[in-house]
């Protein structure tokens, strides 16, 4: 039987992920929007489609979150509260401000900061598996902004004889498809934190098996609850990423949105969770540096950089203070 802090975890997983829903739909659909390749809400549809098929596909970032980054045997309920409430206060504030900031390095942040101060110990991390993550956080944004730059380059190489009619005719249908691309990537990476999450709150439970796959329910729920954030849309941060940063065409969408899948899909594909706003944003980047560096609105880009840079640092302390306030005020 769940107990009511379990239950209570479960919900706040929900609306985490509901929150990162809305939070990164401009992670799929910001290019394809800007470009007119689709109305707005056709665009949404179809990323909330995708998102929740992509959410149900795999669960290797899932397992990641659950078993890769805190000692499991050591983590209690309001650790995990803690976490959720630290990650859902940072989106929260960033969505308000249009500034396409990482859910996924919230999440990892409030955890880890929630974790260790609520133990008293470091002893609870899982170092390997901790650093291998930051080390994806950091090289994901570069490998984004590398294939945008390349991808627009061949492109750019390939059309050189081309008319910009045929160019924009052609591309406007095949963004289409970068774009779905794009956001069943976001789900098979996204939607799994929150699945690890409540998973890892099961396992304190002693209700799974820390061996256990991810529970079928538990991937329902949390690919239904970004669904249906991905279904309300995210226009704040959608202005931001798809026309206050650079000015796009169907040609560069198609090409900063193929790059930054291909990173996402080889991430999913080896559990490895990272920061879908990250190598999208940073492929837009890239996209735009092919043209010319003034093509980017760098005093823009470089808010985004810092929010990024300040995101796990922030949140750790946020988790750290809800982890302690809830071991000796509510304990």
């Amino acid at each position: 039987m769940l107990s009511l802090t379990l239950i209570f975890i479960i919900l706040l997983a929900i609306t985490f992920d509901f929150i990162n829903g809305f939070h990164d739909t401009a992670n799929s659909i910001a290019t394809s929007v800007s470009t007119r390749v689709l109305s707005p809400r056709t665009a949404i549809m179809m990323a909330a489609s995708l998102n929740f098929l992509g959410a149900l596909i795999s669960e290797k970032v899932a397992k990641t979150f659950a078993n890769g980054l805190v000692d499991n045997s050591m983590i209690v309920g309001n650790v995990i509260i803690a976490a959720l409430i630290a990650g859902i206060i940072w989106d929260l504030c960033t969505w308000y401000y249009g500034i396409p900031s990482s859910s996924s390095h919230a999440l990892f942040g409030g955890l880890i900061g929630a974790a260790v101060a609520y133990s008293g110990s470091f002893k609870i991390v899982i170092w390997d598996g901790v650093i291998r993550v930051l080390s994806l956080f950091l090289i994901s944004p570069i490998l984004g902004f590398l294939l945008g730059y390349l991808f627009m380059n061949i492109l750019n190489f390939l059309l050189r004889s081309a008319t910009p009619h045929f160019v924009n005719r052609c591309f406007s249908k095949l963004q289409i498809f970068s774009a779905a691309w794009m956001s069943y990537s976001h789900g098979g990476n996204d939607a799994q934190k929150s699945m690890g999450i409540i998973t890892l709150a099961l396992i304190s439970a002693k209700l799974v098996d820390k061996n256990a796959s991810i529970p079928l329910w538990v991937m329902v729920i949390c690919a239904m609850a970004m669904c249906l954030g991905t279904s309300i849309g995210g226009w704040r941060i959608i202005k931001t990423m798809g026309v206050s940063m650079i000015r796009l065409q169907p040609i560069n969408g198609f090409a900063a949105e193929t790059g930054a899948a291909l990173v996402i899909e080889a991430a999913s594909a080896i559990g490895a969770p990272l920061s879908t706003t990250h190598v999208i944003s940073s492929a837009i980047m890239g996209v735009g540096a092919s043209k010319r560096l003034s093509a980017v609105k760098w005093a823009l880009a470089k808010n985004i950089i810092w929010a990024w840079i300040l995101t796990i640092p922030i949140t750790s302390l946020l988790g750290a203070a809800v982890a302690l306030i809830l071991k000796f005020y509510l304990h």
